[in-house]
């Protein structure tokens, strides 16, 4: 046995796909809507502090302290910034519903950040193994800090329209 269903009108049709659209487009908007700033100070401060652990464990001699405590210094902070990061994400995804997501973030400023960031974050601590001169490990570091409170900063603006639109 048929029933008869009624058909959506042209109208009507283009209506519901122009809602599932706007569905869409707010969903991966809000799964690349930026960490909260305390995530992002975080972030900041664990860049900031890579190329000097990174650094001194490289280093041919004891810089400031022996290599055994640079490398425990080095594994601990990046112990605690995967424990922040596995609590942001899930207070994240608790707090929208929506898992993060890279593959929604704009590519022209995604890309230039994956390339820059790790040649400085690696470059730095080589040069100074090379060198022994500590400036390029507090050059390295700023630029780290530096570029994760922009890429943020830059964030918060690209969504601030889809705050104010929800």
């Amino acid at each position: 046995m048929e029933t008869e269903e009624a058909r959506p009108t042209p109208e009507e049709a283009l209506a519901a796909l122009a809602e599932a659209e706007q569905v869409k487009a707010a969903t991966a908007a809000l799964s690349a809507t930026p960490w909260p700033t305390w995530f992002a100070v975080t972030l900041a401060l664990y860049l900031a502090s890579f190329p000097f652990t990174s650094g001194a464990a490289l280093a041919d001699s004891d810089w400031l302290v022996p290599h055994p405590a640079w490398r425990a210094l080095m594994a601990a902070t990046t112990v605690v910034f995967l424990a922040l990061f596995a609590v942001a994400a899930r207070r994240w995804r608790e707090d929208t519903g929506v898992a993060l997501r890279y593959d929604v973030l704009p590519k022209r400023l995604l890309l230039p950040l994956l390339v820059v960031l790790p040649a400085v974050l690696v470059g730095a601590p080589v040069a100074f193994r090379a060198t022994g001169w500590p400036g390029w490990l507090v050059a390295a570091s700023l630029i780290a800090a530096a570029t994760s409170l922009a890429f943020h900063r830059v964030f918060v603006r690209l969504h601030r329209p889809h705050r104010q639109a929800a």
